[in-house]
């Protein structure tokens, strides 16, 4: 019970990250937990990072139902990225153009650079348990992310012309 209230949060918003349905994402979640329940009864238990393994099995169960190319979530995006907390409405107006436009380039990037940023910023992930989940090595998951912030920085700086390189 305690795992479950431990990762059950983080688990339900990456994959809804990835999932446009909340009922879906919630399913998707719970499904996660049961086998885990099962694998801890055989040789596929978690070995060294339970998180690790929480989230591949999420990363597996999202390509299952969605196919590797799931993108970010149109409606979770909004929750990913803060809103702006100043009650001034000129701040307030600056920080919400800002805010669409961060989020309109983070659709832009591939859907593995997206689950970099995920992964690494959102869930705050090492590099370790990100190459982990993704089954890519740490150089790889380095170069992915700078890729990723790369091309956003491009993007948001009007160099990328809109488009991803």
């Amino acid at each position: 019970m305690q795992i479950y209230e431990a990762y059950f949060t983080p688990i339900y918003q990456y994959i809804r990250l990835r999932v446009d349905d909340t009922m879906t994402a919630e399913d998707l979640a719970s499904d996660v937990f049961v086998k885990l329940i099962n694998a801890l009864r055989g040789p596929n238990a978690p070995r060294t990072s339970l998180r690790g393994w929480l989230f591949r099995v999420a990363r597996s169960a999202v390509a299952d139902a969605y196919g590797a190319k799931a993108r970010v979530s149109h409606v979770e995006l909004d929750d990913w990225i803060r809103e702006a907390t100043d009650e001034q409405p000129e701040f307030r107006f600056l920080q919400a153009v800002n805010q669409q436009r961060a989020q309109n380039a983070v659709r832009m990037l591939a859907p593995d650079q997206q689950e970099v940023l995920i992964l690494r910023f959102g869930q705050q992930m090492s590099l370790s348990e990100t190459a982990e989940i993704m089954g890519k090595s740490v150089s790889a998951i380095k170069s992915l992310q700078w890729r990723a912030t790369e091309t956003l920085r491009q993007i948001l700086s009007g160099d990328g012309n809109g488009e991803v390189a």
